[in-house]
């Protein structure tokens, strides 16, 4: 399920950014709301996630999660949840 919920968090992003054109950090402030407002346990849970692309047998191996913008964007998540302990998760 975790993986389903990185999908999810990069295709917001990625509306985010088609939304705004003209707002060249919406993708990267959409990724900062949802870091914020990751509460510890689901950052847990998806710090216990491999990495994007490097595990080929589920939905964050070599597909569409894990290649172009999707891929991109949960690299910078999962990056950013690696950078913060889970229990200095938001609220």
């Amino acid at each position: 399920m975790g993986a389903h919920a990185l999908g999810a968090a990069a295709y917001a992003a990625k509306a985010a950014g088609l939304a705004a054109p003209d707002q060249p950090t919406a993708t990267s402030d959409e990724i900062s709301w949802q870091l914020e407002h990751m509460n510890a346990q689901v950052r847990a849970a998806l710090q216990q996630l491999p990495p994007v692309g490097e595990d080929s047998a589920g939905p964050l191996g070599s597909g569409l999660l894990a290649s172009g913008l999707l891929g991109s964007i949960i690299r910078k998540i999962q990056a950013a949840m690696d950078s913060i302990p889970p229990q200095e998760g938001a609220r």
